[in-house]
């Protein structure tokens, strides 16, 4: 039993180890809620920041890469313009010297025209030189505009290839702003998780390691290398303060590559889980878990399952830490009444001590008082038959001792004058010796 002083009215009460316990349980409990619930509110605060500062960057890179996007497409479409342009001044200007060279062909022929009217010959040669010049100015202005046509086809072929690299650039930009976004989608569940070449259990034993000696220096944390029972968990964290152990957490550990053909999700893998908590003792079960990892429920934080099994969690990887950190800090918080609870279960010990010598000494006590008391009833009952033979042997000396008085009393009244009474020859004898004995 264990006394217990209000603080508010100062009433002193007594309860027993079951109150004491479901006391310290509910001090305990409200203060690991509130810590929990504090926890997750900044979990969710932090969460929350660093998402919406993922999704600001996102949206900047995303603009930057849009406006970059139309940035080129503009010069692509100014660039066929230039071209377009080009195209036009070249013809253009191929057209103005067609006709600077029809005018000067005209000029040749007005000016032979005159010269023909000096002479028939000399009309005929300057016919026949002009018609040369002609030929030879036609087929140069059509190498000419074949050549202008070839540079206007290529300048449109390579304006093509420009606007089709330009087109296949800016669909890679935003195939990758496409990835980019579902990248930043999936990291709302993974997060800042690096497990590259490394196992899931690895990974949680190095980050713990990271911090053993900073945050947890008189922790245990080891792998559960005891399978007697027929399972066993990953590993068993436990941490004591003045010889009371006041935390312990069964972790198992599972990703993508521990799916089996029946065991796809988280829940499948509850129940031994918590078998394997009860048999080792933990106080806690939590499930580090990549299963379902599209879940909105999993992939929020910490999510509490004991509504299906007592003290159980499940968390991502990233929320390693943060549950050992969360559910140490919230016992610590009941470390004072666990130790005074030890305290009190032990001074509750001391007196069970206590009582059971008091037992074994008032049961040897007792043995040894029945034995002696039988013992004394013995020998008082010997005693009282002693006393009852010496009590007749009294009786009898008593009765000897009054035949005796009367003996002497009869002794005492015996004379001869009795002894001879009916014998008178004797009494003569007895008289005739009387009187003789005088004179002698």
């Amino acid at each position: 039993m264990q006394e217990i002083k209000c603080p508010n009215c100062g009433k002193t009460f007594v309860v027993d180890d079951s109150g004491y316990a479901q006391i310290a349980r509910q001090v305990r409990d409200s203060e690991f809620d509130r810590a929990l619930r504090q926890r997750e509110r900044d979990i969710a605060e932090a969460k929350e920041k660093e998402l919406e500062l993922a999704q600001m960057r996102q949206k900047e890179a995303f603009d930057r890469a849009l406006a970059e996007a139309e940035r080129r497409v503009e010069q692509l479409k100014t660039q066929l313009a230039g071209s377009e342009t080009e195209k036009q001044l070249a013809v253009s200007e191929a057209v103005g010297k067609q006709a600077e060279k029809l005018a000067e062909a005209e000029r040749r022929v007005e000016q032979l025209k005159a010269q023909l009217a000096g002479g028939e010959t000399e009309k005929k040669l300057a016919v026949s030189e002009a018609v040369r010049e002609k030929e030879k100015e036609l087929s140069e202005q059509a190498t000419e505009m074949a050549e202008l046509k070839n540079r206007l086809a290529r300048q449109e072929t390579e304006s093509q290839l420009k606007a089709q690299s330009m087109q296949r650039e800016y669909e890679s930009r935003l195939k990758q702003k496409d990835e980019m976004i579902e990248y930043y989608k999936d990291f709302k569940a993974r997060q800042s998780t690096k497990m590259i070449g490394e196992s899931l259990e690895q990974h949680c034993l190095s980050q713990f390691n990271a911090l053993r000696m900073t945050a947890f220096p008189d922790a245990y944390f080891e792998k559960d290398n005891d399978a007697r029972s027929g399972s066993k968990g990953d590993f068993i964290f436990r941490e004591s303060r003045g010889g009371v152990e006041f935390i312990s957490i069964m972790f198992e550990m599972k990703n993508e590559a521990d799916e089996t053909a029946t065991k796809h999700k988280n829940e499948d893998f509850f129940r031994e889980l918590d078998k394997d908590r009860r048999e080792k003792k933990c106080e806690y079960a939590v499930l580090v878990s990549l299963l379902e990892a599209d879940s909105e429920l999993y992939n929020n934080g910490i999510v509490d399952v004991s509504y299906r099994y007592e003290k159980m969690y499940v968390i991502r990887p990233q929320f390693f830490i943060p549950i050992i950190t969360l559910l140490r800090n919230a016992a610590l918080g009941s470390l004072k009444y666990r130790q005074e609870l030890e305290v009190a279960r032990n001074q509750q010990i001391d007196i069970l001590h206590f009582e059971e010598n008091m037992n074994a000494f008032k049961e040897g006590f007792g043995r040894n008082y029945r034995l002696a008391s039988e013992k004394f009833r013995l020998a008082i009952e010997e005693i009282d038959k002693t006393i009852a033979h010496l009590q007749k042997t009294k009786e009898g000396l008593l009765s000897s001792e009054n035949n005796l008085r009367l003996a002497n009393s009869k002794a005492e009244d015996l004379s001869i004058k009795r002894l001879t009474k009916n014998a008178p020859s004797v009494r003569e004898m007895f008289d005739a010796a009387k009187n003789e004995s005088p004179a002698g």
